[in-house]
């Protein structure tokens, strides 16, 4: 079994950041791609950003873009969101995901793409 947890969230002014974590335990993969992904109270869950599993390839969501950084540490089991210049429409519960890749190159975007997934931290964000 593998779990991811998340850490990092809180309470932060607009134009802050935070540093999300989300380290995975357990029975860990040869090899995964994991993304981010966020939900506010009555949205769907939404695609933040994703990184392979070589860390070659990341992509994010056009209201994320030059303000987040996704990274990630396979020596730790951990990837990271850090999360600058943060905007109030940037508060939702942030989740941590991770889908098994055998080529370490490919990166996913859907809710669906992914099997495995954190519990969520709470990022608000005041004006």
């Amino acid at each position: 079994q593998v779990q991811l947890v998340e850490s990092g969230g809180g309470l932060v002014q607009a134009g802050g950041s935070l540093r999300l974590s989300c380290a995975a335990s357990g029975r860990t993969f040869s090899s995964y791609a994991m993304g981010w992904f966020r939900q506010a109270p009555g949205k769907e869950r939404e695609f933040v950003a994703a990184i392979s599993w070589s860390g070659g390839s990341t992509y994010y969501a056009d209201s994320v873009k030059g303000r987040f950084t996704i990274s990630r540490d396979n020596a730790k089991n951990t990837v990271y969101l850090q999360m600058n210049s943060l905007k109030p429409e940037d508060t939702a519960v942030y989740y941590c995901a991770a889908e098994e890749d055998y080529s370490g190159s490919y990166y996913y975007v859907r809710v669906g793409d992914y099997d495995y997934w954190g519990q969520g931290t709470q990022v608000t964000v005041s004006s």
